[in-house]
């Protein structure tokens, strides 16, 4: 990690807070749906970075207004799959970020991965878990899901308080009544985890979504599966990680706030 390094009034350079993000969060090892790093490039200095979850017209314009140099998201503009074109709502997004020179930093899965400043482990000290030993234990695909222990031992206190802390009432599914020992979590759309939840000894499974599929191993496993919204899980990883380029690079930061029911 590079060290610490002196800044004027004036910010610092892009390739600069660039190259903080992509030591920290290592994008390079990860195999993601996106890339990772600069997606749009705009004026060569930084003295204001805004960050939000997702590169929406919503957030690009607020971020103007509030006179941001660069905007650092964890969801981004490019997706594996798209067709390529820059029209519509494409269009409409680019041309506010060139319009006004700002530069679009993404990181998608370094960013749920991050022991620090991540998504998940920022949501586990949003939400009181603990690691089991001095490091968070991994499991599932790229070791993105956590484990720990819960500080609340029953399905439905777990509940009450995930709606508390999130600020929605999460959709649940009880298991078979265990006590709540070891907790997996892993934020976003990873419902598709759930199975190697159960197989790491989780009593319960925390994330964003639900499919049809995860009621019934909920109820055939008894193991408790909680979707608290894609959104509501992934707030937390990107000011995190604004915060912190911020206070290293010398920068001001804001996080802006768009709200998404999904």
């Amino acid at each position: 990690m590079m060290g610490s390094p002196q800044h004027d009034a004036w910010g610092c350079a892009l390739a600069e807070l660039v190259q903080a993000a992509d030591d920290l969060l290592e994008p390079a090892r990860f195999h993601d749906y996106g890339p990772n790093g600069l997606q749009v490039e705009g004026r060569a200095r930084v003295r204001r970075v805004v960050s939000g979850v997702t590169a929406s017209l919503a957030l690009i314009e607020a971020a103007a207004a509030a006179g941001a140099d660069a905007i650092v998201v964890h969801h981004g503009l490019f997706w594996r799959g798209q067709r390529g074109t820059v029209t519509g709502w494409m269009k409409a997004r680019l041309q506010r970020l060139l319009a006004h020179d700002i530069s679009l930093l993404a990181y998608h899965l370094p960013l749920d991965a991050h022991p620090q400043v991540g998504n998940n482990a920022q949501l586990a000290q949003l939400l009181g878990f603990v690691p089991e030993a001095e490091t968070w234990a991994r499991f599932g695909e790229q070791q993105l899901g956590f484990l720990g222990r819960s500080p609340l031992s029953e399905a439905a206190a777990l509940a009450a308080h995930l709606g508390v802390k999130l600020g929605r009432a999460p959709i649940w599914v009880p298991g078979d009544g265990r006590p709540i020992r070891r907790v997996a979590w892993c934020s976003g759309g990873a419902q598709g985890y759930f199975e190697a939840a159960v197989a790491a000894g989780a009593d319960a499974f925390i994330t964003g979504e639900i499919s049809e599929p995860q009621a019934h191993l909920a109820r055939e496993t008894g193991v408790a599966f909680y979707a608290c919204g894609h959104h509501a899980t992934e707030r937390y990883g990107a000011p995190a990680l604004g915060a912190w380029l911020a206070e290293r690079l010398g920068l001001e930061h804001q996080f802006i706030e768009v709200d998404n029911p999904a």
